[in-house]
């Protein structure tokens, strides 16, 4: 569904700007979509998708090995009509706050070393996080330094009304993305997709939010390559290459593709794209490498590491010169772990204090505005458990919590973390379009559902020890997704959820 943000007014009373709630009801969430007739919905199914199909907004079909060629390609899981988001601008204004950050959180070995690491942090209980800090430590003990790391990142948010009758309406991170941040060149043509349909049918005069003023430009494919290209010319090697770390039998392939195609055409990067298994007979670490960057799309899920050589290939790189994407550092900052003990008192002013002692900024309670307690003492059903892994499908929710953790013993607990659940919107509606039918299975088409989006922000950061080289925050690119009320994950690529569209509205 294209995606209503509602935009906070420059006159709402005695709001202040660093607050990251707007008054509650300034939107009628519950009305929302806008009734279709039959014909107008079949109409605009059938735009959307080919339109889709004919700009590359695209997956490989579902299939036990994919071809070294691909011969076909279904649609993304894509939406017809915005529903309604809020404070859109006050999170991409969030973004290079949170590239700082992460940035410093990345080059801080000693609170790596104690929050994610295998002697004193979750380390200790999580083997897949064990087996990454023990080969970072490691490398840090050959003397190996990384002089620069690049971040590509996404910061993710859930509209939260705070239960109940709350009187704001704000925006609280579901989670910081370190590595393998996707479906940024999909989500820009999935909203190019819904200004091709305002153009084609003015959406039949449904809404007067409907509107391109009311569109947001996304231009994510560039901001994306434009952080890949710096670390690239940081490298200062001419022809060298860009190397992207890839899962076999990828079928967001196309996602990644656009990137590809930016640098070599907007910037003359070529790219070379391996898996860990290709990798581990090709990749040496040779004096007169040409490989500038090595942009992780895979590595961040134990299955992408089934045999102690995926691992070895992965401190491989590690140890080259090429600028990773991220470097070990930067993905165990990624944790979840970080992001409670970042929500404990003080922790995360540590690192917005100058050296003289003195906060300099009010960055720290700006971020705050934007967390979900961790570890509060509430009860299951408002809790979600999250263990350090990305990729959707591995939380556990609400009242299946406690048989959970009986199955797990003491020590395994503490690679998992609690948060309060985020309490978005009750009754917002939208159309959800799946190749294949709402499932993968059955006929294609539109399916009215009672929805919920999350929005993700996207920024990158080039940053050394002594700090920040150059960062975008704002206007890097955003992702929409949507997904039904029922589905308490919010993964594409997992099947959850699909692309969508913001659309702006004032309350």
């Amino acid at each position: 569904m294209c995606q209503l943000l509602e935009r906070a007014a420059k006159d709402y009373g005695d709001v202040e700007e660093p607050n990251l709630s707007i008054p509650f009801k300034t939107f009628d969430f519950s009305k929302w979509p806008p009734s279709l007739t039959d014909t107008q919905l079949e109409t605009l199914t059938y735009h959307a998708t080919t339109y889709a199909l004919s700009h590359g907004l695209t997956y490989l079909p579902l299939a036990p090995t994919q071809p070294p060629s691909p011969t076909s390609a279904i649609h993304a899981p894509i939406s017809l009509l915005p529903i309604p988001r809020s404070l859109f601008e006050k999170a991409q204004g969030l973004q290079s706050v949170y590239n700082t950050l992460y940035a410093r959180v990345a080059t801080n070995n000693e609170f790596l070393d104690q929050e994610m690491g295998a002697e004193l942090g979750v380390g200790k209980a999580d083997e897949f996080v064990r087996t990454l800090w023990k080969g970072w430590k490691e490398i840090r003990e050959e003397g190996i330094i990384q002089p620069l790391h690049l971040g590509l990142f996404r910061s993710d948010y859930l509209l939260h009304t705070g239960g109940g009758e709350g009187r704001t309406l704000g925006v609280k991170q579901v989670e910081f993305n370190t590595i393998s941040s996707s479906f940024g060149p999909l989500s820009e043509r999935a909203a190019a997709m819904h200004r091709y349909l305002h153009e084609l049918t003015d959406y039949y005069s449904i809404s007067p939010d409907l509107k391109p003023e009311n569109f947001p430009s996304n231009n994510t494919t560039s901001g994306l390559a434009e952080g890949l290209s710096e670390a690239h010319k940081a490298y200062g090697v001419q022809g060298a290459y860009i190397l992207f770390v890839v899962q076999p039998n990828e079928r967001n392939v196309f996602d990644q593709r656009w990137l590809e195609y930016e640098l070599l055409e907007k910037h003359s990067i070529r790219v070379v794209r391996q898996t860990f298994v290709e990798l581990s007979s090709s990749a040496t670490l040779d004096p007169q490498t040409r490989i500038s960057t090595v942009y992780f799309r895979a590595g961040y899920v134990p299955t992408d590491f089934p045999t102690e050589e995926h691992f070895k290939t992965r401190f491989t790189l590690e140890r080259s010169r090429a600028i990773k994407c991220p470097t070990i550092p930067l993905q165990l900052a990624g944790g979840k772990k970080v992001q409670e003990v970042l929500s404990q008192p003080s922790i995360v002013e540590k690192f917005f204090t100058s050296p003289s002692g003195v906060d300099t900024s009010n960055d720290a309670a700006d971020l705050r505005e934007t967390w979900m307690p961790a570890w509060h003492d509430a009860r299951a059903h408002s809790l979600v458990l999250k263990p350090q892994r990305e990729g959707g499908g591995n939380n556990v929710y609400k009242d299946d919590i406690p048989a959970f953790l009986d199955t797990l013993a003491p020590e395994e607990r503490q690679a998992w973390i609690a948060m309060e659940l985020i309490v978005p919107p009750a009754g917002v509606g939208g159309y959800l379009v799946r190749a294949g039918g709402a499932n993968g299975g059955g006929d294609a088409g539109a399916v009215r559902a009672e929805t919920v989006s999350e929005l993700g922000v996207f920024g990158w950061a080039l940053f050394g020890k002594e700090g920040i080289v150059k960062e975008r925050g704002e206007g890097v690119g955003w992702l929409m997704r949507t997904k039904g009320v029922e589905s308490n994950e919010g993964d594409v690529a997992a099947g959850f959820s699909v692309l969508d569209l913001v659309v702006l509205v004032d309350g």
